[in-house]
């Protein structure tokens, strides 16, 4: 009866229990990122200049005037690029290069807390234009600063669901659960609140939405009491 009952639970514990722990979490983004480029194309490369610090001073003010911080708004190093343009000869199909002038380029990238301010000036940009710039404008970035903390509590939720499943499964059996075996994280999915984007075996993360659902898997087998 003692070596019948010795490989009744060596045999439990060989077979195990696996499951697979499951955690969500609604949260809302608390940084925004927003990134336009404006460029000015003069035959001279001191004209182009000019003229693009002028824009710099004027898309500076208009920020600032819709409530972003100066400390908020960072300017890149201004690139440069010669252009031609491909005219014909007269002789067959053959063209020549002629130069068009130099087209400068900077971007304006802004980082802040204040999700509210960025929405309302990404969305009224196209006054710049109206203006005469020649600017264009991503979409705004929605980020969460806390997403270590969050995955951490996530972990944890995952884990006391992946034990509540094994503990029925060992029940239903007529078992008890044992001790844990091993724990493996699953992908860490960030999605849009309410959205139908695709979970992809690399993990999503979604930047486009201000409000976010983390959704979270652990891998967990257990032995058999």
């Amino acid at each position: 009866m003692y070596l019948g009952s010795s490989w009744l639970n060596s045999k439990k514990q060989h077979l195990g229990i696996s499951v697979t722990g499951l955690a969500n979490k609604d949260f809302v983004s608390d940084l925004v990122t927003w990134t336009a480029t404006f460029t000015r194309k003069d035959m001279t490369m001191q004209s182009a200049f000019a003229q693009l610090k002028k824009d710099a001073e004027t898309i500076k003010a208009w920020l600032v005037a819709h409530e972003i911080k100066p400390e908020e708004i960072v300017f890149s190093a201004v690139d440069m690029t010669k252009e031609y343009d491909y005219v014909p000869t007269g002789n067959g199909n053959q063209t020549r290069q002629v130069f068009s002038g130099y087209s400068l380029r900077q971007t304006v990238t802004i980082e802040s807390k204040n999700l509210q301010n960025v929405v309302t000036a990404s969305r009224e940009v196209t006054s710049l234009i109206e203006q005469g710039l020649e600017l264009s404008s991503n979409a705004p970035d929605f980020y969460y600063t806390k997403l270590s903390d969050l995955k951490i509590e996530m972990l944890a939720q995952a884990t006391k669901d992946g034990r509540v499943r094994a503990e029925q499964i060992a029940k239903n059996a007529g078992n008890g659960l044992g001790k844990l075996k091993s724990a493996d994280m699953g992908i860490f999915q960030i999605t849009g609140r309410n959205s139908n984007e695709n979970y992809s075996w690399g993990g999503t993360f979604n930047t486009s939405s201000k409000e976010k659902t983390a959704t979270i898997t652990v891998k967990l087998e257990f032995e058999i009491d």
